[in-house]
């Protein structure tokens, strides 16, 4: 049976980043605007980490039900170790997907925007389907498409659309940069995971590009956010804040450039990690004042 320890790091804390970063980037939108409404954006917050681990033990039961996950380098993965059951830890997502619909749900209750529902139920059975069903599409190079849409577009405009109820453009705008550092984070998990996931019959984007164009894509990922974030300023002028941040990508962006492989690349997904917190952070403040 596994640790409680052992549950918190199947969990993978590291990629919650990704959940953080666009309900803080999507609250700095509607503070700015003068609409933020804090326990709605409260809800969001636990709605967007709910989905977030829930993916993450999802991807752990149906890879490790797969066989995939034998010999990967990174964090630990319950089912591909042998530490946890394979239901155990279905059930484990099942929760976090329920948990996630019941916060969902009373937004939309408060806001009366019934298609948020729709919305709802996507997010979900796209996390499931990943790497879930007959046919997941994230063993077909359409994860980073994904998770730009759903940790980008979804969940910075649909936060600030919770709390101000009107969706603006500067929300859409404001998504695309953390789109991008979500998609980096997966670039780079993926990067280090050719060698295992090809052989495995999980063709990723990485695996499909190839290790030196992955690099490539994986850089522009990474400073992007920060050339998209800067036009933004003339909307509001603070968001020249999130050039404070660059320094953070100085780390992560010499180790790939430089042809990091396996272990090495899981501090560089910790590094790609601690840039898109600062940067969100950043970027949020920004926009609210």
């Amino acid at each position: 049976m596994a640790t409680a320890a052992q549950w918190l790091a199947g969990a993978r804390p590291r990629t919650l980043p990704a959940a953080v970063v666009p309900v803080a980037v999507g609250t700095g939108v509607a503070a700015g605007d003068g609409d933020a409404v804090w326990w709605r954006a409260l809800i969001a917050l636990f709605v967007a980490l709910a989905l977030q681990v829930g993916v993450n033990y999802a991807n752990d039961y149906s890879d490790g039900v797969r066989g995939t996950d034998q010999g990967r380098v990174g964090p630990l993965r319950l089912v591909g170790s042998g530490v946890a059951a394979p239901r155990a830890v279905l059930l484990a997502a099942l929760g976090c997907f329920l948990a996630a619909a019941g916060a969902g749900l009373a937004l939309v209750v408060v806001t009366r925007a019934w298609w948020l529902l729709v919305v709802g139920a996507v997010a979900i059975a796209a996390a499931w389907f990943y790497t879930g069903g007959s046919r997941p599409y994230g063993y077909r190079a359409f994860g980073e498409i994904s998770v730009f849409v759903f940790f980008g577009l979804v969940a910075v405009a649909g936060t600030a659309y919770v709390q101000s109820e009107r969706l603006t453009w500067p929300a859409v705008a404001a998504a695309v940069p953390v789109g991008l550092l979500a998609c980096a984070l997966l670039v780079v998990n993926n990067l280090r995971d050719i060698a295992t996931d090809g052989p495995a019959g999980k063709r990723t984007l990485a695996v499909v590009l190839g290790d030196a164009r992955t690099r490539v894509l994986y850089v522009a990922c990474l400073l992007l956010p920060f050339c998209i974030a800067l036009p933004l300023a003339v909307w509001r002028p603070f968001a020249v804040l999130t050039v404070l941040a660059l320094p953070l990508a100085v780390p992560p962006v010499r180790a790939v450039r430089g042809g990091a492989t396996g272990p090495a690349l899981i501090a560089t997904l910790q590094q790609t990690g601690r840039l898109q917190l600062v940067f969100g952070l950043l970027f949020a403040v920004g926009l609210a004042i």
